[in-house]
């Protein structure tokens, strides 16, 4: 094994450049905080298509079956909920572009951990703290495992209780837990053939959309599109940004490609064409099954029928023993969702025990014994659980898909700072992406984030708004701080309070093993070298 430090190397060393003009020595990648960042042409295997797939399958989960019912009902027209889909879409391209500056400037494994870190470098490392508890306390699997639930209870003509619903979730996420972490090659194989099954169900709705428009359906035509905007005077600022919370996390998932930067061919022109490609793709999608949503079920089904809006439009499409059968298949693509989920946290979790930031560290970075994160996946599992199991009947879904959507949207205020920082001071940071997002569509994605952030503290019009039927109007916001909060009081007693105590510097180097290199916090004492 190998070890480098991360100080500033001197020009003199690099030997090479890359087509993108970052220094290179001996193949390693140096970034523009001087840091190296290593890697081996064997582990380049990600492609094109390989990329496209990695984004298409990230942002297709439940999102576009279980949200489009709370859409229409916060914006209260037909009209304004197509609108806030555009909208939504808007955000994400503008996200999409601000990831791929992002990306081609530093393209190394890590995603927004690795920007922040390099534009926000005071107080020193208080970005990695607040992003542990981001990733350590925020449970994303848990919303699909509740879909899941509702899906195969209906299907099951099983009326939805608080506990049924849940022991279905859990049954659901802590399969896909142990496939991942007993199992892992076919708990991928299994996550490849689920994505396949979710694709095929979306164009089965877009699809049967356009039959739908034309008349053929088992039911009146419901006429939806006539006078599409009647209503929308009934909408509320805060139903409108919940509804855009909906939309957004619909749309999660456009920046995955970024966390595999190393491992991609040409990573450069790869992600500059993966990512348009997959957005175009699944926005053009989610556009057309929206309608196809609202030519198929009326207005008031459309209202009441919740996360089970997509079996609501089987029944009508194809009557009522296609609408079992088929919410079959829509929990199983939630369940696909579960087993990709499950495994990229679990991956970032094992990544901060292999960086030397979480307590017990050898634990979260193994791979023992199956050659899985089993830790991390464990960690992920149980928050997950939590945070499905804790919220009042009825309430579960929406609140988690906020509680994750909205610290989201703060790293996303941040993330886009930190381009204007670095893209207004060029010669400061180094900065020469080959890809630009553009100043004003980096505004643009800061200003959405912050309106984000800010608008759900704004009371609704009316106690039958708000969007719980138990919980406060504002409890996602002040959770989503919280979760940051704890990461920020984390980073108080691991990055100052131990250090001070263990008469200690911590600092952060670079190891490469196999070719592969990887930041690592390590225990400086004075007087020692400063190797690691």
């Amino acid at each position: 094994m190998s070890k480098k430090s991360t100080e500033s190397v001197p020009e003199e060393k690099i030997v090479s450049t890359s087509s993108d003009g970052h220094g290179v020595i001996d193949g390693a990648f140096i970034d523009e905080a001087g840091d190296v960042y290593e890697t081996s042409d064997s582990r380049r295997t990600i492609g094109l298509t390989s990329a496209i797939f990695l984004i298409f399958n990230r942002m297709i989960g439940t999102g576009i079956f279980a949200t489009p019912s709370t859409i229409y009902a916060l914006s209260g027209s037909v009209g304004l909920a197509l609108f806030i889909w555009v909208a939504g879409m808007l955000i994400a391209a503008a996200g999409m572009a601000v990831y791929l500056e992002w990306g081609t400037g530093l393209p190394r494994n890590g995603g927004e951990k690795n920007y922040l870190e390099f534009v926000f470098r005071r107080p020193k490392f208080l970005v990695t703290g607040f992003y542990t508890g981001y990733v350590i306390l925020l449970g994303w699997a848990g919303s699909n495992s509740v879909v899941f639930g509702e899906y195969i209870l209906h299907a099951a003509q099983v009326e939805v209780n608080r506990w049924n619903q849940r022991g279905i979730g859990l049954a659901c996420i802590t399969a896909a837990f142990l496939i991942h972490g007993l199992a892992l090659k076919w708990g991928l194989r299994l996550q490849n053939l689920l994505g396949t099954i979710k694709l095929l169900i979306l164009l089965l709705i877009v699809f049967s959309g356009f039959a739908a428009l034309g008349g053929h359906l088992r039911i009146e035509k419901p006429h939806n599109f006539d006078n599409a905007f009647a209503g929308t005077e009934n909408a509320s600022a805060y139903g409108v940004v919940t509804a855009l919370y909906n939309v957004i996390w619909s749309y999660i998932g456009y920046s995955n490609a970024n966390y595999a930067m190393s491992e991609m061919r040409d990573p450069v022109r790869t992600l500059k064409r993966a990512a348009p490609i997959a957005l175009l793709i699944v926005g053009i999608l989610y556009m057309l099954a929206n309608i196809a949503y609202f030519a198929a079920v009326p207005k008031e089904e459309i209202a009441s029928s919740g996360r089970i809006l997509a079996a609501s439009f089987f029944r009508n499409v194809f009557g009522p023993s296609a609408e079992r059968a088929l919410s079959v298949f829509v929990a199983l693509s939630a369940f696909g969702n579960v087993l990709s989920v499950i495994f990229s946290q679990g991956r970032l979790v094992q990544e901060l025990g292999r960086e030397g930031i979480l307590p017990f560290s050898r634990l979260w970075a193994s791979n023992r014994p199956f050659n899985a994160p089993f830790m991390g996946l464990f960690e992920h599992w149980v928050v997950s659980v939590i945070i499905m199991l804790a919220p009042p009947p009825g309430d579960a879904y929406n609140f988690i898909l906020n509680v994750i959507s909205y610290p989201l949207s703060i790293v996303n205020v941040f993330v886009a700072l930190g381009l204007l920082i670095v893209t207004f001071n060029p010669d400061v940071y180094g900065w020469r992406a080959p890809v630009r997002a553009t100043r004003p569509i980096t505004f643009f994605f800061l200003l959405s984030n912050l309106y984000l952030v800010v608008a759900p503290f704004a009371p609704p019009d009316s106690p039958d708004q708000n969007q719980y039927k138990s919980l406060p109007y504002w409890l996602h916001a002040v959770v989503g701080w919280a979760v940051l909060a704890a990461g920020g009081i984390y980073w108080v007693v691991w990055a100052q309070i131990l250090p001070r105590w263990g008469g200690y510097k911590l600092e952060k180097r670079v190891v490469v093993e196999d070719g592969w290199s990887r930041n690592v916090f390590v225990h400086v004492k004075p007087g020692l070298p400063k190797v690691a």
